[in-house]
């Protein structure tokens, strides 16, 4: 019996006719922003521009079970909870609105098996009987934060997003539930789930889009064998973003290409140059090889196995901040200088545009294989990568170098290094890029918003010299520029495309030019568009607080959730704030959703008492925590000084002297 498929729209897929349930071996509601935003990004980039008819949007698979002797349709879900979820997440968003009309979304189509928790938290907020959060109407047993993060994420994004593409929560919602498609397809009665499970993990990948694009360049430098060679191997060497690129090239070429002392210098000018190294460091390995018996192939297999096992340059070491097609797209813009999409869906039309269908094809074609070599050995050696050593983690920026103890293939070792490191002076400096570079990540999760890589790429592929304490001021520039140009600008800000490469990431805002609480309701709840106005606030008291311990050792994690110091619902019989005072930024920090979950409603001294034993969640909250008694005055005076250390940044070290 085969499978039956139906293509439902969202509304037809939630409108309470059907009940989907999350099954007990399911895992728990696990998307974060990175997620959500590409869900509500994806469906914006598919409404229709104006005077287009529009057109559906398949927004994926959700694979169910229909569950036996049931007087309507139950279907059990194996595959697809985590967008379903969603959906159900944005429908009830939007519902509780009351700005569009969701009279059909009268009853909850999604349910959980055994998880009283998760029933509570999504009832609460499907049911909307709070003003401003979920967790007002529920008590903490009753919360799955997983869930209630979802909605908060809904909450913050949506409007922002709908606000910087220019789309009405009409236009959205008539779309979302009209074209926005999703085919369920529903297993056979007699499926056997647990062989149904094990096929869905060990199923095989389709053909990636960036393998389809690789095909295609090679298609256009057919007839030279030389370059489609060398286009093959930097496509192979590159693609791996959690392996330095040095380490994709045979021991043979890393000398050719990195230079012999260390394996550390790209000097090559041109794709001709590249593939004349190539070429010739092949030719010399071809002279070198000679037969080796069956004893000599054995034992050459068990050193190599053991340098594996041993090699340093271990994909599980290093976690990379980028995927490989949405770095090719970084390196076409920061190649071309157009102002091409970061979004990895229009991969084979961006290629199309500007590399495939150019006057010269094989001259873009090479020009683009030279450009993504060197891009990633930048991007190896000045961009931050999350290291694993022994269970531990944190950031990293290091480049990698070659010790050269004899023959490099049998004796030497490769080792990690700071990019800036001690022999130059600058260690103070890389930790200080380091946290920089580590703000801007966890505050734009989503790849399609990596602008800060985009900046870092094209001042690192287009100065002369690269130098630390010039690639510290730029980044810091960027930062400025984002914030203050764009997220804390009146009216609309700057585009990124401006920001990057009309301006050079100069920050265009002057300190003498912002008025007394010009950007003040830019800095209140729910306004701030960015995290990184946060971060960035928080990476300038690092620099300012540095000498205290607890300080000194802060990093830059993912934490999403905007909290109340002093709270929205204080517990019975506790002052409750006015409004503005209570969303001013000098009560608001950034620390994690898991967190703000449990301690929303406690007051700044339970708070306090909490945090005596837990790491802090950022450098702003733990000087909120220092201030005694933390009522109406505290946080007026914490407002202005924060405000004063964000308008400060835009003072020069030169002017300031």
């Amino acid at each position: 019996m085969s499978s039956e498929i139906r293509q439902l729209s969202i509304k037809a897929l939630l409108n309470g006719r059907d009940e989907y349930v999350i099954p007990m071996y399911q895992r728990n509601y696990a998307w974060e922003e990175g997620e959500i935003t590409q869900l509500i990004q994806d469906v914006i980039d598919y409404l229709p521009k104006k005077d287009d008819k529009a057109r559906n949007y398949y927004i994926g698979t959700l694979v169910v079970y229909e569950r036996p002797d049931s007087k309507t349709p139950v279907f059990e879900t194996i595959d697809g909870q985590q967008r379903l979820t969603t959906l159900s997440l944005l429908t009830s968003y939007l519902k509780n609105t009351r700005l569009v009309d969701l009279a059909w979304y009268s009853n909850l189509s999604i349910h959980f098996d055994s998880r009283e928790h998760s029933r509570s938290t999504f009832a609460a907020i499907f049911e909307g009987k709070f003003i401003d959060d979920p967790a007002e109407v529920l008590a903490e047993k009753q919360i799955n934060t997983g869930i209630l993060n979802g909605y908060r994420l809904i909450q913050k994004l949506l409007p922002q997003k709908l606000k910087e593409n220019d789309v009405s929560l009409q236009k959205f919602y008539d779309y979302l539930f009209s074209y926005v498609q999703i085919m369920r397809v529903k297993v056979p009665a007699d499926t056997d789930l647990n062989h149904y499970f094990e096929i869905m993990n060990n199923r095989g990948e389709q053909l990636e889009k960036h393998e389809v694009l690789k095909a295609r360049m090679m298609e256009q430098l057919q007839g030279c064998e030389q370059s489609q060679n060398c286009l093959h191997a930097v496509w192979e060497a590159c693609a791996n973003m959690e392996r330095y690129v040095q380490m994709g090239f045979a021991p043979a070429q890393r000398g050719s290409i990195f230079g012999d002392k260390d394996w550390g210098q790209f000097e090559l000018a041109d794709f001709d140059a590249l593939r004349a190294a190539l070429h010739s460091s092949q030719e010399v390995a071809a002279k070198q090889e000679t037969p080796l018996t069956l004893d000599q192939i054995i034992a050459k297999a068990s050193v190599a196995a053991k340098q594996d096992e041993s090699n340093e340059d271990a994909p599980e070491r290093f976690n990379t901040v980028i995927n490989f097609p949405n770095f090719l797209l970084h390196v076409l813009r920061v190649d071309t200088k157009a102002d091409i999409p970061l979004d990895d869906k229009r991969l084979l039309d961006t290629f199309e545009a500007y590399v495939l269908k150019q006057p010269d094809p094989i001259a873009a074609v090479k020009r683009f294989t030279f450009s993504l070599l060197r891009c990633k050995y930048l991007f190896d050696q000045y961009v931050i990568k999350r290291k694993f050593i022994k269970g531990a983690d944190g950031w990293s920026l290091k480049r990698f170098k070659w010790n050269d103890g004899g023959e490099r293939s049998r004796a030497g070792r490769g080792s990690y290094v700071n990019t800036f490191g001690e022999e130059d002076g600058n260690e103070i400096i890389n930790r200080r890029i380091l946290m920089l570079l580590s703000a801007f990540h966890v505050s734009t999760p989503t790849l399609v918003y990596k602008h800060w890589l985009n900046a870092a790429l094209f001042h690192l592929f287009y100065v002369e010299h690269i130098e630390a304490q010039a690639y510290l001021q730029h980044m810091e520039s960027v930062a400025k520029a984002f914030v203050f140009d764009r997220f804390l600008a009146p009216g609309v800000g700057l585009d990124y495309f401006a920001m990057i490469y009309t301006h050079r990431g100069a920050c265009q805002t002057r300190r003498e030019s912002i008025a007394g609480g010009a950007f003040g309701p830019r800095l209140t709840f729910g306004n701030i568009e960015n995290n990184l106005v946060f971060n960035f606030l928080d990476y300038l008291l690092w620099l300012e607080h540095g000498t205290n311990d607890l300080v000194k050792s802060y990093e830059f994690t993912f934490r999403s959730s905007v909290e109340h110091y002093y709270p929205q619902h204080p517990l019975d019989g506790q002052v409750q704030l006015d409004a503005d005072t209570l969303n001013s930024f000098g009560n608001l920090c950034l620390i994690s959703h898991s967190k703000n979950s449990r301690l929303s409603n406690f007051m700044p001294a339970a708070k306090k008492e909490f945090y005596k034993n837990n790491a802090i969640d950022s450098v702003k909250q733990y000087l909120m925590m220092k201030t005694e008694s933390w009522d109406t005055s505290a946080i007026h005076a914490h407002s202005e000084q924060m405000t004063s250390v964000l308008l400060n940044s835009l003072v020069s070290k030169q002017e300031s002297e």
